[in-house]
């Protein structure tokens, strides 16, 4: 397949090449097993010594597209994808941490991302310690320990919709032989590329923008190639693996080393599968995923400015606004524009933003985010909620915080919506 191509010809015929008389479009393989001509065909699958799929718990020609188009997309050696996000972000973990380690980590993350690392992650020995993205390095150095595994971080914080600096949490990852993590939901690839700018891991939701639509839960976990497993500090990546018979990830795998032992280790011991059904709902997805990032950067911030003009308004956030705390860091970072999500407060706090959202008939109240159609949400009492309040006010989640996910609707609905809704404050 054409590495060559532009993103927009990635997003629309990578992943899948049919052959001569082959369906055009990729096919859903619902099957969980697969046929075999001789014994020693499938020891060899067993043993890691041949390419090919075993047992769809591990992988699935439709699974296996959706990877291929990803791993295109972000320009990595390789992907695996996962039944949810949540699940990708454990398993990015978990493949180089185990009991007694040390993970840094934004406190700015999604609710559930940092309730995960918070709470569940620690009650299997793994330490987390949350910092402010905004220190300088010399300060987050001081965060590191001799047992710190990774950095972690959000490409655009959600909610409080920061910029990384990837290139202090590259150099801080880098200086302690460490990979960076970088979970890329909210930009997608179209938006920004985390591996041009120093990450090493790159996870998703493709519950958002990669499916688009609302339709279909999964994750994705998606390897550079470029970190140095082979540096000390990761005695798995290059010691035997006595449940493969002694297989050593570095030497028999390469560059491909830490997406191989998510999958066979990890993926296969926990199971945490992706079903075809939504693999191919998510293959079609990305087909118009540049279209939709245009249209939904667009609309955000359209939104973003009418909002910040209106006297009912106390306040916006949204990176692409000149006023906003990382602009200079969305201009550097995200080319093509700055997403589909922005954050703002009402005029009289809590209780006058949820009048407004009771008010709204276009844009919905759901628990979600990021795809075509416009939807709202108070993170504090919801995603959030978890959270003490000196922690929710850590990762950017005001009291009075409204998270408005823009839709690929006509900007001036989206806005008259808005409007008639104030007018009934």
């Amino acid at each position: 397949m054409d590495k060559k191509w532009k993103i927009e010809t990635k997003a629309v015929q990578g992943g899948y090449e049919p052959g001569n008389s082959e369906p055009r479009v990729l096919p859903i393989y619902q099957s969980t097993t697969y046929k075999y001509d001789t014994c020693e065909e499938v020891a060899k699958l067993f043993d890691l010594q041949a390419a090919g799929h075993m047992y769809s718990r591990i992988s699935n020609p439709t699974v296996e597209a959706l990877e291929k188009k990803m791993a295109m997309l972000e320009g990595g050696v390789g992907a695996m994808a996962t039944s949810s996000g949540q699940a990708a972000t454990l398993l990015s973990i978990m493949t180089i941490c185990t009991a007694g380690e040390h993970l840094l980590a934004a406190n700015t993350l999604y609710g559930g991302s940092f309730t995960l690392l918070k709470s569940t992650l620690s009650k299997y020995g793994i330490e987390v310690t949350f910092v402010d993205p905004e220190l300088s390095l010399e300060e987050l150095k001081t965060y590191v320990k001799p047992n710190t595994k990774g950095v972690f971080a959000e490409t655009i914080g959600n909610p409080s919709l920061n910029v990384l600096d990837f290139d202090k949490f590259s150099t801080l990852a880098h200086d302690n032989n460490v990979p960076l993590i970088v979970d890329n939901t909210f930009a997608t690839p179209y938006l920004c590329r985390p591996f041009e700018h120093g990450a090493d891991i790159v996870v998703h939701s493709c519950t958002k923008y990669t499916d688009g639509h609302a339709t279909s839960v999964g994750g994705m976990i998606i390897d550079s190639g470029k970190f140095n497993w082979d540096n000390g500090k990761f005695p798995e990546m290059t010691t035997p693996d006595e449940s493969y018979h002694g297989v050593v990830y570095v030497r028999d795998f390469k560059e491909a080393a830490y997406i191989t032992k998510v999958r066979v280790q990890l993926l296969r011991d926990i199971g945490a599968t992706m079903s075809p059904f939504n693999a191919f709902l998510m293959h079609i997805g990305l087909e118009t995923l540049p279209l939709r990032m245009e249209r939904h950067s667009d609309n955000a911030l359209a939104a973003a400015k009418w909002l910040e003009k209106n006297d009912k308004i106390a306040w916006v956030t949204y990176p692409g606004l000149e006023s906003h705390p990382t602009h200079e860091l969305a201009k550097k970072y995200l080319s093509n524009g700055c997403s589909g999500v922005l954050t703002f407060g009402v005029k009289g706090g809590r209780e006058a933003g949820e009048k407004l959202i009771d008010n709204l008939d276009l844009i919905k109240l759901v628990v979600h985010v990021a795809d075509t159609r416009s939807c709202i949400l108070h993170p504090a009492s919801t995603t959030h909620r978890q959270l003490t309040e000196e922690e929710q006010i850590a990762s950017g989640v005001k009291p009075d915080l409204i998270r408005f996910s823009v839709g690929i609707e006509n900007i001036e609905d989206i806005i008259n919506d808005l409007e008639n809704a104030l007018e009934q404050l």
